[in-house]
């Protein structure tokens, strides 16, 4: 099965594009030239022959939007795989644990109090504070939730997820008060976190996107083979020769910078590092060799799907993309309940 991952991987690319061609033709903007290959024939050669609407509809609204729907799936859904992977459990996923939490409660009270804060730091700092309190916020959640449920190299399942429950709490209640200290512009903008959009979306932000995708997963794509001897335990892990310590760094790092990025610019989107992994675990068991990679692909077609769902369903307004991946999750954060009560 391992020698078919470049079919696997293949076959479900195929699949994304074909989804992202799809989900550009969706909307309530109707473009004049329906032929995809006229379309981006006209825009690379420049030839007139497309509408100044049409193009600034597609440039600068519907593709932005795809192409983050596409990263911040992959990298959400990596994220979930890879704690899985190092907890050694389903349930371990940024949302549940707190890791989305916290970094939403940094990336709210950043938005709040600002102001406060930008004089105290330095200039080049000042248009990224909001980026680097959300990662902040992620990284200090993900190494509380670690250090409070594992001991001797293994780790109690409850109570990662009542530290992730607690964490979640504190977050609401502080988010509670920084909304009623808030003002009309700034309730808009905690509003947009809580409830998580792409409607932000420019390729400015894709940029940025894209280059902590693509630093983490240099990283973490490849550490299928190791998380699979991670299953094992970490002691026949090490014995097999895994550095389990340096790949568990990378792995807290690398997702609170991921999950932090994803935050900052699309606010808590639930859920995702949950369903992908569940889905391709009923296929190819734990397999993380496969598992990981796949994740990538998948992940940001759950979430493209889920985006298109949301700017279609009740036209011209838009669902949050946050309230339907919480639709999607958590009738299968249930079933995984009930499949592992007899182990928690």
């Amino acid at each position: 099965m391992q020698n078919k991952l470049p079919l696997y991987l293949i076959v479900s690319l195929l699949l994304l594009v074909t989804l992202a061609v799809v989900s550009l033709y969706m909307g309530v903007y109707v473009f004049e030239k329906h032929s995809f290959y006229e379309i981006f024939t006209g825009l690379i050669n420049h030839d007139g022959s497309i509408d100044p609407a049409d193009e600034f509809v597609l440039m600068q609204l519907r593709l932005p939007r795809i192409v983050m729907a596409i990263l911040i799936g992959s990298a959400l859904s990596v994220s979930g795989t890879c704690l899985q992977g190092m907890f050694r459990n389903p349930l371990a996923t940024p949302d549940l644990i707190g890791i989305t939490a916290g970094a939403s409660l940094f990336a709210a009270v950043t938005i709040v109090l600002g102001s406060y804060i930008r004089p105290y730091i330095p200039e080049f700092l000042q248009y990224s504070l909001l980026s680097i309190m959300a990662f902040v916020g992620s990284l200090i959640t993900m190494v509380m939730v670690y250090r409070i449920s594992t001991q001797n190299g293994r780790t109690n399942v409850v109570m990662m997820l009542l530290t992730g429950v607690a964490i979640t709490a504190m977050g609401f209640a502080v988010m509670g008060l920084l909304i009623y200290f808030s003002k009309d512009d700034q309730l808009r903008d905690l509003t947009f976190w809580n409830l998580g959009s792409l409607a932000g979306a420019t390729w400015t932000k894709n940029t940025i996107l894209a280059t902590v995708v693509a630093v983490s997963y240099y990283f973490l794509i490849n550490k299928g083979k190791a998380l699979n001897a991670m299953m094992l335990g970490e002691k026949d892990a090490q014995h097999l020769g895994i550095p389990v310590e340096r790949i568990k760094k990378q792995i807290v790092i690398l997702t609170a910078l991921l999950v932090g990025t994803t935050v900052a610019f699309a606010g808590t989107i639930g859920f995702v590092g949950l369903i992908v992994p569940y889905i391709l675990r009923l296929v190819f068991k734990s397999n993380y060799h496969i598992i990981l990679p796949l994740s990538a692909v998948f992940g940001s077609m759950l979430l493209l799907l889920a985006d298109t769902i949301s700017r279609t369903i009740a036209p011209p307004s838009e669902i949050p993309i946050g309230v339907l991946t919480a639709f999607m999750g958590s009738p299968i954060f249930i079933i995984i309940l009930i499949r592992n009560r007899n182990t928690m």
